[in-house]
């Protein structure tokens, strides 16, 4: 068998890019400026370049911020629980409400996994006053 002549395979060349022209493709493709494509193609920089720049940037911008993943996650815990208070305050009014009234709004006008909460609060007062 003969051997073909074999050309070796071409792989592009890129140049260095600096932080600040980094930062402006970033910033260009997040406003939709230009596509992750065209910034390659452009500023002749490769795609999984671009993709890796704007990863880093992310968690750059997180740290930025100054929240941690465990900072976030424990303030939506603590968000949760203001949350969770609200609606049971909310609960306790409306569950009130109807008492007084006699009045069952919450049937009427909550989702049925509220207004059987509500009823199980109706009926834990009218327990409790006898």
């Amino acid at each position: 068998m003969e051997k073909q002549d074999e050309l070796p395979c071409r792989k592009k060349s890129y140049k260095k890019v600096g932080f600040e022209l980094k930062l402006l493709i970033i910033d260009q493709i997040h406003n939709g400026q230009i596509s992750i494509n065209h910034a390659s193609n452009k500023y002749q920089v490769s795609r999984s370049s671009i993709q890796y720049w704007m990863k880093k940037y992310s968690t750059l911008e997180q740290k930025k911020i100054g929240m941690s993943k465990k900072d976030e996650i424990k303030k939506l815990k603590e968000k949760i629980e203001e949350l969770e208070f609200v609606k049971d305050f909310q609960q306790d009014i409306i569950a009130d409400m109807e008492l007084i009234t006699g009045v069952d709004m919450s049937k009427k006008s909550l989702p049925k996994t509220l207004a059987d909460e509500i009823q199980k609060k109706k009926q834990n007062r009218l327990k409790e006053n006898g």
